[in-house]
């Protein structure tokens, strides 16, 4: 089955060579679940014509804000809801999981607590995870007939879950500790010190990605059933 890869932004140019783009990212962090994929580049201008061009939908992360006036989030956000309306399926990581609840009439902002950066836990459908994260932006209010199904004591609507089609989380299970590391040495300035202290400490520790990964699969399979 073929899943279309919506992507909202680029990895730095740095980083590339090594990391990859972020539709790269998302095509390893779900290779062996049988899927193929299909990149737009939607951040460019570049929208599919139809939700039937893919089986299931992915929306990567960006370094803008849901908020933001950009010319192509306006299409983007009446893509999400022709998907929603469709029943097929969908996820989003950080940006994409913001995204897809703003577009669905919720809510999303500047978090007033500030960065989240490294390895961070949460308890996401009953069970703990660790997990990278990179974001200042946060759902402060999920809209109506999302169900908050994953949190940290940092990210309330840390995972969103609408219906068994929709499936969405703040962190990034495709970053690994390197691509995090890089991101802070090319993006990490915005950081405060303390946090980028932590967040590099953090990065040894084992995460969730492949549980994480697996889970974001089940969404995606269903379209197969």
């Amino acid at each position: 089955m073929q899943i279309g890869i919506l992507q909202t932004g680029h990895a730095p140019d740095e980083l590339q060579p090594e990391h990859g783009d972020y539709n790269d990212m998302f095509e390893r962090l779900l290779d062996g679940h049988g899927f193929t994929f299909r990149t737009w580049r939607v951040v460019d201008g570049d929208l599919p014509e139809a939700v039937t061009q893919a089986d299931g939908w992915l929306i990567t992360g960006s370094r803008f804000g849901a908020y933001e006036d950009h010319p192509w989030i306006p299409p983007l956000e009446a893509f999400i809801r022709a998907v929603h309306a469709d029943g097929r399926p969908m996820v989003g990581i950080c940006f994409g999981h913001q995204i897809i609840a703003k577009a669905l009439g919720g809510k999303v902002e500047k978090f007033e607590g500030g960065w989240s950066v490294g390895r961070q836990t949460y308890t996401i459908e009953g069970q703990d995870m660790a997990l990278n994260a990179w974001h200042q932006d946060q759902v402060t209010e999920p809209p109506a007939g999302a169900t908050t199904v994953g949190s940290s004591d940092f990210c309330r609507h840390a995972a969103l879950a609408y219906g068994d089609s929709i499936f969405t989380v703040q962190p990034h299970p495709e970053f690994d500790s390197a691509m995090i590391e890089g991101l802070i040495e090319a993006r990490g300035r915005a950081v405060p010190p303390e946090r980028v202290d932590a967040a590099m400490q953090s990065l040894s520790m084992p995460n969730s990605s492949g549980e994480m990964a697996a889970r974001l699969a089940s969404v995606l399979l269903k379209a197969s059933r």
